[in-house]
């Protein structure tokens, strides 16, 4: 099925510890208990997963009057204290990264649909982006791959393993598609962090780098002589998404400009007549053994603060896109979700 279609059909991690709160929708023996620790599968506490999950643990904590703790402890950690509770004391919200680092066979990340109760998405960062120098030769997307057609090589700088080079491998099959053989000229520069990519792009190291809108926005004002200016070449995001974000965008770079660095602006073909694209989605992850009426009642929070809306206006202030859907929804979404790219991942192996 086809990424549009699974769309059209369907509408990351914390962890959470101890809270005890009454809903009359749920049963009432199982219940979430009253402190809560909410940890994350990044060790980042600037981030954007640190900063979605403080804005729906926040929310909930309100709503249920309860103690929720953010803790940045990294995606191995989060699995770890989640299997170890069944009983509800522990919650973990991730994204995309939870099931690509699986696909891409990175130590420590299993299958979630089989080891984990998938709970439900919060929110989507629109913002995973890829760029190059603003004195770069290559004015569009388009300019890359047929550079790399025509056998010349272009250094990508990533981190491998998840939802900085999912981009990057839809590129790459892309170039196979329409230039067979010709895919091994995109060359990842497997490095760390946002910083180590910009760097790699300041020291001529990589010729376009994986970013993110909220990180290199920044430089993207900067005048071409400067070694740090650069443009934005590709926002993955689904077209639908970015239209939702605030009107003024973010920093300097309006909605409007956002929208043309999306498909059908920017194509990379698939292979079956559709364009790749990529939301990074946040959701919960729960033990496998936890109560359901704890899945439940979560769901049933969610659901009366989304129904509120101001937890969608505090998203959208941080350049979030709210993004609700309760477990089971999740739960099919996402796997389907995971099965496209699963086939992108397998054409370029």
């Amino acid at each position: 099925m086809s990424m549009p279609s699974i769309i059209k059909t369907l509408g990351t991690s914390v962890m959470v510890a101890g809270m005890a709160f009454g809903s009359s929708a749920v049963a009432a023996d199982a219940q979430l208990p009253g402190n809560v620790r909410v940890v994350i599968g990044s060790t980042s506490t600037g981030g954007d997963t640190y900063q979605n999950s403080s804005i729906v643990a926040d929310g909930l904590a309100e709503h249920l009057d309860i103690n929720m703790k953010v803790d940045a402890v990294g995606a191995s950690s989060a699995f770890r204290f989640l299997d170890r509770d069944p009983r509800g004391n522990t919650l973990m919200i991730f994204h995309d990264q939870s099931y690509l680092g699986h696909l891409y066979g990175v130590q420590g990340y299993d299958d979630i649909f089989e080891k984990y109760t998938i709970g439900p998405t919060v929110a989507i960062n629109p913002g995973n982006a890829y760029l190059v120098p603003k004195d770069s030769p290559y004015q569009t997307l388009n300019d890359v791959i047929e550079a790399v057609g025509n056998g010349e090589e272009v250094r990508v700088a990533i981190q491998p393993g998840g939802v900085s080079e999912i981009g990057f491998s839809a590129l790459k099959n892309a170039i196979s598609i329409e230039h067979p053989g010709m895919e091994d000229n995109l060359v990842a520069v497997n490095t760390g962090s946002q910083a180590d990519k910009n760097q790699q792009l300041f020291n001529d190291q990589a010729d376009m780098i994986n970013g993110t809108v909220q990180a290199n926005e920044q430089y993207t004002r900067l005048p071409e002589d400067d070694q740090k200016a650069m443009r934005f070449l590709w926002l993955t995001a689904r077209q639908g998404t970015i239209e939702q974000a605030p009107e003024d965008g973010l920093g300097q770079t309006s909605r409007e400009q956002l929208l043309q660095y999306v498909a059908p602006n920017v194509s990379v073909p698939m292979g079956n007549g559709d364009d790749f694209t990529f939301d990074k989605e946040f959701f919960f992850l729960y033990n496998k053994d936890m109560d359901q009426a704890i899945v439940d009642q979560i769901d049933q929070a969610l659901t009366e603060i989304y129904d509120e809306g101001e937890i969608q206006q505090t998203q959208k202030t941080s350049f979030f896109i709210p993004n609700f859907k309760p477990s089971d929804e999740a739960a099919e979404y996402l796997e389907t979700k995971m099965s496209v790219y699963e086939d992108i991942i397998t054409n370029i192996q």
